[in-house]
């Protein structure tokens, strides 16, 4: 039954994380439309905005806040393969804890940060300086929910790690259904190879 709720737990930030990073992706072609309306505007019509810059840069923000939790459940971010090839699983899961709990420290710290300057936005009512002077609240609700589901997913994956080692079996998967060739096994019905069939030949 626990182990059933440790399952559900992972599965249940694994989608939410990948919800995230498909609406994060969802953004980029809006993304890319402003800018070229943008540059058709100055270039071609000779009438700059004075909303895209700003409003782009926040796109182009929630794009690589978003999806940063997703690229590492992907495992899209770049690493340093000198000795996490070189050794042993056991041990990988061992640096994967390391790193994950330094990284949960960080993004915590962001959350706090993120969090005072989201009240001061409110109660200041702050906006950037710019032009449009667009307001500046929603930028810390979109890092502080970044950070969040970063922390899931990072949560996520330690628990696996901390199973497996503990355990020594893994968390998910773990239900699959044997191979045809291990079924086979375990009831003795091996099938003679191609070449014990022929005699060698």
């Amino acid at each position: 039954m626990f182990v059933s709720i440790l399952r559900q737990f992972c599965y249940g930030v694994e989608f939410i994380v990948r919800v995230a990073g498909y609406a994060a992706a969802g953004l980029m072609p809006i993304l890319a439309a402003i800018v070229s309306f943008e540059v058709f505007s100055r270039y071609f019509l000779n009438h700059p905005t004075i909303w895209a810059f700003d409003l782009s840069l926040f796109l182009f923000g929630y794009i690589a806040s978003l999806g940063g939790a997703y690229a590492h459940q992907q495992r899209a971010h770049i690493t340093v393969d000198i000795f996490y090839q070189k050794v042993s699983p056991k041990t990988r899961k061992i640096f994967d804890l390391i790193s994950f709990t330094l990284a949960i420290f960080f993004l915590l710290l962001i959350i706090y940060v993120c969090y005072d300057k989201l009240q001061d936005a409110l109660k200041f009512d702050i906006r950037r300086q710019s032009e449009w002077a667009p307001l500046m609240f929603h930028f810390w609700i979109m890092t502080i929910t970044a950070s969040c589901l970063f922390v899931l997913q990072l949560s996520r994956d330690m628990l696996e790690n901390v199973f497996s080692l503990v355990t020594g079996r893994e968390l998910l998967g773990s239900e699959e259904e044997p191979s045809e060739i291990q079924q086979r096994e375990k009831h003795g019905n091996i099938l003679a190879s191609p070449l014990c069939e022929t005699g060698g030949e």
